[in-house]
């Protein structure tokens, strides 16, 4: 009779061992598949992104004489790489009120380029901060028109100033600041901030362009703000 007793006795022990290392074993296994996560290696293609830019909306509709839209398309490789096109057009029809003069251009731009996520290592947070680069193009023509001008010598003579389809191709560079942050699902929103250098012009000798279609205006360099609602689609 002992003998049996004994062997009960020894398979419970046992029983209850395990029950009470299975939670250990488990803890344990979910912390190696965890650090395995961490240290596996991100799939290169992690999607495509489309947006639009709603702050040209906004901006027209606040009483500006600029009206800008425009779309992007941007893959994700890495978690870390996003290489992306945007696409656009801008038009402008004002008159200044201190010197009468009238310009108006409209036309369409792109640009190309790459933001790079900071935050790449922590894809636990609902967002990205990126640091990007843009190459941007528009080819354009525009008509501007100003009071005659007077002969400072010969007061009744003046020289008519207007000029119309003056075409011109411009190219820049921006440095792009970027913050997004996930709404629902596949659904973000986020703004850029948008350093922009002006890289080359077409020169014409009586005038130059006042806005530049996707850069702004037409001064050496200058800043820009998009505001965009992006979807991730789903493949």
């Amino acid at each position: 009779m002992k003998r049996p007793l004994i062997s009960t006795y020894i398979i419970a022990v046992v029983a209850l061992s395990s029950l009470l290392l299975w939670p250990a074993n488990l803890h344990a296994q979910a912390k190696k598949t965890l650090a395995a996560d961490k240290n596996a290696e991100p799939e290169l293609y992690q999607g495509v992104s489309v947006g639009v830019d709603v702050f040209g909306f906004l901006n027209q509709a606040l009483g500006s004489d600029i009206m800008t839209t425009e779309a992007s398309v941007e893959a994700n490789l890495l978690n870390k790489f996003f290489p992306v096109v945007e696409l656009g057009y801008a038009s402008i029809n004002t008159t200044n009120d201190e010197t009468d003069i009238f310009y108006k251009t409209s036309a369409p731009f792109f640009r190309v380029g790459l933001n790079y996520n900071v935050f790449h290592q922590k894809s636990h947070l609902p967002g990205y901060f990126t640091v990007g680069l843009r190459y941007g193009f528009s080819s354009f023509k525009y008509d501007v028109q100003a009071p005659d001008l007077v002969d400072p010598n010969w007061g009744h003579t003046s020289i008519p100033v207007s000029y119309n389809a003056q075409k011109t191709n411009a190219s820049w560079a921006e440095l792009v600041l970027g913050l997004r942050a996930n709404v629902y699902k596949g659904l973000y929103t986020g703004f850029t901030v948008r350093y922009r250098a002006r890289l080359g012009m077409t020169e014409h000798e009586n005038s130059e362009p006042y806005f530049i279609p996707g850069y702004g205006r037409g001064k050496a360099n200058n800043l820009g703000i998009t505001y965009n609602i992006i979807y991730k689609l789903p493949f």
